[in-house]
């Protein structure tokens, strides 16, 4: 399916805010009232603001000692049947991957926040999109997925985060918000969406009263049939998230010989090369995935059946093009353009990369 960038319904005036900002006002609209983290920096904003607005909506903001510490805390929030959430930059994540593989498998619902900087290792702040591998392939021990939102704003910032809530709950699962460093720190104006109208009820949480006393939350299954059973009935639900929650958004692919595939900021820049390439006669589109995970492999495969060819941009060396590779099986060649460190493409050098692709064209076929 495809999805709005915005929300049809919205309250009030839109404000000028980050996207770190815009996160956070949408986990509150979302029900969320527990924030556990720890300031890193380019997601430092995503605790400053909780701090300031989770404590005004009657909700807790505690900066925990250590990123560890921070998901475990989010881990008992959520055992306890209440929204909660923590955010974090892309060393921080690594932090939190045993905490995660916990929630995983003891089906809590969570939302976690990574906004991605350069790497590996301390790397820098600059934004980058190397942590897809991490996230989208399950940075944490064991067999589990993760459904992964991609904003390319601060108004997804804001719906997404809010969205992410939602699918946490439906599924019993945590859920990702992966944004690049550029995503959280830019200014733009953000519409607020209207609250949650009413949370759900949980009737398996510890609540510490006798209703919940036999409630147990917990991911360890001693023997083995038993674990292999509980990860049986995890992958099952999986199941059922890659039928109903695959989103996209497409641009000009319908008549294109040449579709464009990236997200994030990525998807941004990648607009203006499809205008540019459009009023230079050029049949070129875009696709972006908004799910990496679940990943709408079965979209860009009917979409490569009619292009000659594809070109992948990321803010990295090459990760989400091999899940691109494998949804379109060869129908059409996939071509890969990155760049690394922090360091941004421009318009005009994926525009010239383009341009080499097209001459280089064995058969000259595909565009006009």
């Amino acid at each position: 399916m495809t999805t709005a960038t915005a929300p049809a319904t919205k309250l009030g005036a839109p404000r000028l805010m980050k996207g770190n900002e815009a996160v956070v006002h949408g986990a509150l609209l979302g029900g969320c009232r527990c924030f556990f983290g720890y300031p890193i920096t380019p997601a430092s904003e995503i605790a400053h603001t909780a701090a300031e607005y989770f404590p005004k909506a009657g909700g807790v903001f505690l900066q925990a000692e250590s990123e560890i510490a921070a998901i475990q805390m989010v881990y008992g929030a959520a055992s306890a049947g209440l929204r909660a959430m923590t955010a974090s930059s892309s060393p921080g994540i690594s932090l939190k991957q045993e905490g995660i593989s916990y929630s995983a498998g003891a089906e809590l619902p969570l939302v976690v926040i990574d906004i991605m900087r350069g790497g590996p290792g301390l790397g820098n702040i600059a934004p980058e999109q190397s942590d897809y591998f991490q996230i989208v392939k399950g940075g944490g021990h064991g067999d589990y997925r993760l459904p992964v939102l991609a904003p390319a704003g601060a108004q997804e910032m804001c719906d997404f985060t809010k969205a992410a809530f939602e699918i946490a709950d439906r599924y019993r699962t945590p859920v990702v918000v992966l944004a690049d460093g550029l995503i959280g720190q830019m200014k733009e104006p953000v519409a607020l969406p209207e609250p949650v109208a009413e949370l759900p009820n949980h009737p398996w949480s510890v609540q510490g009263n006798q209703a919940t006393r036999k409630n147990l939350i917990t991911s360890i299954y001693m023997a083995p049939p038993e674990l292999e059973a509980h990860v049986d009935k995890l992958f099952e639900k999986y199941a059922i998230i890659e039928r109903d929650e695959v989103r996209w958004q497409e641009e000009q692919v319908e008549d294109a010989d040449i579709v464009l595939v990236g997200y994030g900021v990525v998807s941004r820049i990648l607009r203006g090369v499809v205008e540019r390439s459009r009023n230079d006669g050029l049949r070129v589109g875009l696709f972006r995935p908004i799910t990496l995970w679940p990943y709408p492999a079965a979209r860009l495969h009917a979409i490569a059946q009619k292009a000659s060819k594809l070109l992948v941009v990321e803010l990295n060396k090459g990760q989400m093009v091999e899940d691109v590779r494998l949804a379109v099986r060869e129908t059409a060649p996939v071509h890969f353009y990155g760049r690394s460190g922090g360091v941004l493409p421009t318009e005009n050098e994926i525009y010239e990369r383009l341009m080499k692709i097209i001459a280089e064209s064995a058969n000259g076929e595909g565009v006009s």
